[in-house]
């Protein structure tokens, strides 16, 4: 099984390993198609007490079902046109999270994907299914896009 880290953009609220504010995942292709994250939700993140906010874990969903169809070379970017959520069993903070990412059917400028958060036993929690549309190509132009601070950046201590 590999496990490629993907890039991240310096200061996104998910992947963003510069903004304080942020969730700074790391996401790992593990098969074509497919993410991985293993996350921790820190206390400030929660809703009720112990309990990650769901609007936090939607967030979460929404981020790794596009990144499920993100690729390589070059990066397809998408956005999140339609995102169905099922939460089945609270999330807790302060223990370890899996989160899967799985690309779905692909219609060219359209695609769909899903994505779980499963418990430390292999429960699933919260899963998603989301409507991805490609970013429209004149969004970052001729970006450079590391100098945007897109780049693999290297894993924590």
């Amino acid at each position: 099984m590999t496990h490629n880290k993907q890039p991240g953009s310096k200061m996104c609220f998910v992947c963003g390993q510069e903004n304080p504010f942020g969730l700074k995942l790391d996401f790992y292709e593990t098969t074509s198609g497919e993410v991985t994250v293993d996350y921790i939700a820190p206390d400030h993140f929660q809703g009720y007490p112990g309990m990650l906010h769901g609007g936090i874990a939607a967030t979460i969903l929404d981020e790794v079902a596009g990144r499920a169809h993100i690729g390589n070379n070059p990066p397809r970017f998408m956005y999140t046109a339609k995102l169905e959520i099922k939460y089945r069993k609270n999330v807790p903070v302060g223990q370890p999270l899996t989160i899967i990412g799985k690309a779905g059917k692909d219609r060219g400028r359209m695609a769909e994907g899903w994505a779980g958060i499963y418990d430390n036993e292999g429960k699933l929690l919260v899963e998603a299914n989301a409507l991805l549309v490609n970013l429209p190509e004149e969004a970052l132009g001729s970006a450079n896009l590391e100098e945007l601070g897109w780049k693999v950046y290297p894993d924590k201590e």
